[in-house]
């Protein structure tokens, strides 16, 4: 008894310490200040929540900003068709990591949901498939969501793979590309305040309003390793997202490729951050080499191996929690 006392005491005593850590975390976040393309800063710890159940979303938001995260990052598809011919690009036989009952939750009332029970938490994508859906609808979503959140939002975007999606939309898969980047820069025409006009190959308007406008401007990352994705991320975008489990190696690699076409770029002075995802077990010295390598925040998913039903990453709430605390315990309080 004296034991399992003494156990609990301590886990007690690494939660409080959690707890301040993180409360010192809040504060920083409070005052966000995005570091230029030579900076080394602070890592950021952002909770990927794909394949979550919907109804747990809203209590995994509470935890993961009061354990000291920076912020939770949304995946998106509209459906799952029984005959799926296109291919998943990161698995080896294309299949997808998920069953077709998974949820997907629509990525932008879920992150305004979550920002009306958080106060600091930041919300991105990984990814949107924008260029899947029309241009005014992706403009009001995003811009009710920055003015729900009081600007914590981000807009993570990708082009796609799966074409059935697409198809079924009535958008042409195989423009995607060149219409996500010219939906970028009509995406900040409409979210500037007043009469805004854009005249494109793929989207065109006259002078209209599209209110409400963002507080502040909404960063846009990429995701992707094609030569495609990386020339838009750094063209055209304030940052990087790297989708897709990979060695610590491999995120460094990709990394240093990002930040040196960013310092080679007409945009090298502005902001650019670069998020990214490794297959490899994160612990503080992980933390400190990505660091030194120039990532800005790692995605994380702890609660996805926690006693979860093979193919459908199910499992109670209490579960979830409890990995995403060990997790804060372990590594950001650490770091």
């Amino acid at each position: 008894m004296l034991e399992a006392e003494d156990s609990t005491a301590r886990s007690l005593g690494d939660m409080r310490e959690v707890y301040k850590i993180a409360a010192r975390r809040v504060e920083a976040r409070e005052t966000p200040s995005p570091r230029s393309t030579s900076e080394v800063g602070v890592m950021q710890f952002w909770q990927h929540v794909a394949f979550l159940e919907t109804d747990q979303l809203v209590d995994v938001a509470r935890t993961v900003e009061h354990v000291g995260f920076t912020g939770i990052v949304t995946a998106d598809h509209q459906v799952y068709p029984r005959r799926l011919v296109s291919k998943y690009p990161y698995t080896p036989d294309g299949s997808p990591l998920w069953s077709p009952e998974t949820p997907w939750p629509d990525t932008w009332c879920l992150i305004s949901a979550m920002a009306a029970v958080t106060r600091t938490l930041r919300f991105t994508n990984a990814v949107y498939i924008a260029p899947s859906r029309d241009l005014l609808t992706v403009a009001k979503l995003v811009a009710t969501a920055a003015v729900i959140s009081n600007g914590r939002v981000a807009m993570g975007v990708g082009a796609g793979w799966m074409k059935e999606e697409f198809d079924l939309n009535g958008t042409d898969f195989h423009t995607r590309g060149k219409r996500l980047d010219e939906m970028i820069d009509a995406l900040r025409v409409l979210w500037t305040p007043g009469w805004q006009e854009f005249h494109g190959r793929f989207y065109d308007f006259d002078e209209l309003m599209c209110a409400p406008w963002p507080p502040a401007p909404v960063p846009i990352q990429c995701g992707g390793i094609s030569d495609a994705a990386v020339r838009r991320a750094v063209e055209r975008c304030d940052g990087w997202l790297g989708e897709g489990a990979r060695s610590v190696d491999e995120a460094i690699a990709w990394t240093r490729r990002l930040r040196r076409a960013r310092a080679e770029s007409p945009r090298a002075d502005e902001p650019f951050t670069v998020l990214t995802a490794v297959g490899e077990a994160i612990t503080p010295d992980v933390v400190h080499r990505l660091e030194d390598a120039g990532v800005d925040g790692l995605m994380c998913a702890p609660w996805m191996t926690a006693e979860v039903v093979a193919g459908n990453f199910r499992s109670p709430l209490d579960v979830k929690l409890r990995a995403i605390e060990q997790f804060a315990t372990d590594v950001i309080a650490r770091v």
